[in-house]
């Protein structure tokens, strides 16, 4: 199936060299789902010729040239479809009050553990090749409700468990593209690296520890954990129903907020998506403000910095972005509590060894015709990537009974102990939101066997949403030539989505830290 993607998107683009008129008025790079639709509007862009022109990026950049390896398939019907597109916008550029909906002919990409009616779902397990669903996960299925044109799936770190490398069985390794022989995060670098490098519009992502914002620190992208019971989880291959969440990656807030606007909402096969039914707001985007950081209290967690040498490059950027918040309104509190390190957290509290054969097994056995069946079936073929998934797939299975281990019903006691601290910290401070670095030192290098210092876990296990936004870049290197991605996470309360984006699209416009990388320049100047 790689093979026959790899091969549609080259036939493709041998057939069809050149974009329309129209779209070569338009410039992909970097483009936003508003500048988009303006394109469509005005006339300047068809939804054929933006999808030709990713599809021609991928060609160009993801098995050639810098080889980034981020898609797993390309959608065989794709410019299909976005025939049928353009023909629905024409269509409604006649009809007075008629608008285009929130994605219409939005080229998302997602990661290969989100179900899809049309594309297999695979985690990027060998084990799970050629799996085929038999419906869309819920969030997949709002995506395309709206108007989304789901461009392909992407490479992750396989089944989303293990060391947050983005190398897989069936994918490979994914490569950084700000440094091409560091990783690009995990575990959903593939979407990370797809959209750095400008491959689609927008993506999505899981979250079980760090997922979306470890790739969104690494490759200068605006990502989203939510809170728990904001997005289902439905119809995504599952790792921990305490810890798993699902969200959208972009290359700025306000697309992340249209994401959220179309991905939320109540879904009766994730139950948990009942706690929030009357607190999801009519629209994110109305939260979007220049000022947000204005008189914004925020906890800096001095507990979640490094202070190594190794931590040197982090420190700088992550200063130069609190005089940066500090300059634009926002009164910072430095907050120290050594109960929340990360690294005890998920030595101590994290629950997913005990989980994912219970909710592994329960995926595998609703899917119609799966090639294995069991955690055991999975493990016996030998099918997966030993050496990062080997020590957690035995562990998980062990335990005959996972969720009645004495370990994990103190871990979940501990937990619930957690969320109450978390909140009450911010409380006696009085700040709206915690700040600190998503990642203590830079993502690691290609071959190393862990993504190391993440402090993600936090909001993960309290149930917390958390946004990671662009910061700067580490100093330039012969191998990184502008620097390597550097983010900055804001923590909030539950259900406080709104505010969150507020500060972020505040910080955002304060410091536009985003640059493309240099690996993948517009395709005119090759």
């Amino acid at each position: 199936m790689r093979q026959a993607a790899k091969a549609f998107v080259l036939g493709v683009g041998a057939m069809l060299v050149v974009a329309s008129a129209a779209g070569q008025q338009f410039q992909l790079m970097e483009a936003s789902i508003d500048e988009i639709h303006r394109g469509f509007e005005s006339g300047k862009l068809t939804c054929h010729s933006l999808v030709q022109q990713y599809l021609d990026r991928i060609k160009a950049y993801d098995q050639q040239g810098p080889s980034v390896n981020a898609m797993l398939y390309v959608n065989p019907k794709v410019l299909e479809q976005a025939d049928a597109m353009d023909k629905q916008i024409k269509d409604k550029q006649f009809k007075r009050g008629a608008k285009l909906k929130p994605l219409e002919c939005i080229p998302v990409v997602l990661k290969d553990n989100f179900d899809t009616v049309d594309m297999p779902t695979t985690g990027a397990s060998l084990a799970l090749k050629g799996m085929q669903p038999s419906k869309d996960a819920f969030a997949v299925a709002r995506l395309r409700e709206n108007g989304a044109l789901i461009l392909g799936k992407t490479n992750m770190h396989e089944l989303a468990v293990g060391a947050g490398l983005t190398v897989s069985s069936l994918g490979g390794q994914t490569k950084n593209p700000y440094e091409l022989s560091r990783t690009p995060g995990g575990s959903s670098g593939g979407t990370g690296a797809a959209l750095a490098a400008n491959f689609a519009t927008v993506g999505t992502g899981s979250d079980t520890v760090n997922s979306i914002r470890s790739p969104s620190s690494a490759n200068s992208l605006v990502g989203i954990r939510t809170t728990r019971g904001l997005i289902s989880r439905a119809g995504v291959i599952p790792v921990s129903f305490t810890q798993d969440a699902v969200g959208p990656l972009a290359r700025t807030v306000a697309d992340v907020a249209v994401m959220l606007e179309v991905m939320a909402g109540y879904d009766p096969e994730d139950p948990v998506t009942a706690l929030g039914i009357g607190k999801i707001p009519a629209t994110y985007t109305a939260s979007l403000d220049r000022n947000g950081l204005k008189g914004a209290r925020l906890g800096v967690l001095r507990t979640l910095f490094g202070a190594g040498p190794d931590h040197q490059e982090v420190n700088r950027v992550m200063a130069n972005a609190l005089e940066a918040l500090k300059a634009h309104g926002a009164i910072l509190v430095d907050i120290d509590d050594p109960a929340l390190d990360t690294g005890k957290l998920n030595t101590d509290l994290d629950v997913q060894k005990y989980e994912y054969k219970f909710d592994l097994n329960n995926y595998l056995q609703a899917q119609p015709d799966p090639p294995v069946h069991s955690l055991a079936d999975l493990i016996a073929s030998g099918k997966y990537h030993k050496p990062s998934l080997e020590k957690f797939l035995a562990s998980a299975e062990s335990y005959e009974d996972g969720l009645n281990e004495p370990g994990y019903k103190d871990r979940r006691v501990k937990i619930d102990d957690l969320r109450v601290r978390l909140a009450n910290l911010m409380a006696k401070n009085d700040v709206v939101a915690l700040v600190y670095p998503h990642q203590k030192r830079l993502p690691v290098m290609i071959g190393e066997p862990i993504q190391v210092e993440r402090n993600g876990i936090l909001a993960a296990l309290a149930g917390f949403h958390a946004i990671t936004v662009p910061a700067g870049f580490s100093s330039p290197t012969a191998g990184a030539p502008i620097g390597v991605p550097v983010g900055i996470e804001f923590l909030g309360q539950p259900f406080s989505e709104p505010q969150l984006l507020r500060i972020a699209y505040g910080f955002e416009q304060a410091t536009h830290a985003r640059k493309p990388p240099q690996s993948t320049p517009p395709l005119h100047a090759r």
